[in-house]
């Protein structure tokens, strides 16, 4: 009898929806013009995310592969998710620059940055990463349905704040690290013990 792959699992199944139905979802809704549809794949998207950590949590399939899986899926549907918006709202970028930079290059800056040093990326999964996209899905589907921008804003500041301590977790770490709660835990783990 043929041993299971350990890499198939509910959880991953999750992250990969991303990277195989909701960013390529994305990029035609985005190609075609349908800003309708484009909010609710990016809606489904949201919603893979923030429910395949927690699967993986809770069935015991967390593993390094599917934090580098997520890392990877994040990196592509956020990509996509950039490319959509600017194109299919380009108004909403015009009027809303500074925050909508923000936010891109908060979950950039922090990815080049873990490649640069670590020749990989990073896969850190903070709290305030987590608080960060909460913050940042909620708000952007609020806007992209014609809602008030302020919480966009707001995900832009928390958003910053978490690439600020990715960055630094980045520069602390001797090593690449997954699934790091936040800064002050890896500071807190070197210290030495009395």
């Amino acid at each position: 009898m043929m041993a299971r792959d350990p890499r198939f699992t509910l959880a991953n199944a999750l992250t990969a929806f991303r990277l195989v139905v909701a960013a390529p979802g994305m990029l035609a809704c985005t190609l075609l013009g349908a800003r309708e549809a484009f909010v609710w794949v990016l809606a489904a998207s949201f919603a893979s995310d923030a429910i395949d950590g927690t699967v993986a949590r809770l069935t015991g399939q967390a593993t390094r592969f599917g934090a580098m899986l997520d890392s990877w899926a994040d990196a592509v549907a956020y990509t996509v998710i950039a490319i959509g918006v600017a194109s299919l709202w380009p108004e909403l970028v015009r009027a809303e620059g500074l925050a909508f930079g923000a936010i891109v290059a908060s979950f950039a800056v922090p990815s080049g940055f873990g490649y640069v040093r670590f020749r990989r990326f990073t896969s850190y999964h903070t709290w305030l990463v987590k608080l960060a996209v909460a913050a940042t899905a909620t708000a952007l589907l609020v806007v992209l349905s014609g809602g008030p921008a302020w919480p966009f804003r707001l995900a832009a500041v928390l958003a910053s704040l978490a690439a600020l301590e990715e960055i630094a977790i980045t520069c602390v770490l001797a090593a690449p690290r997954s699934n790091v709660r936040s800064l002050l835990s890896v500071l807190r783990a070197r210290r030495p013990r009395a």
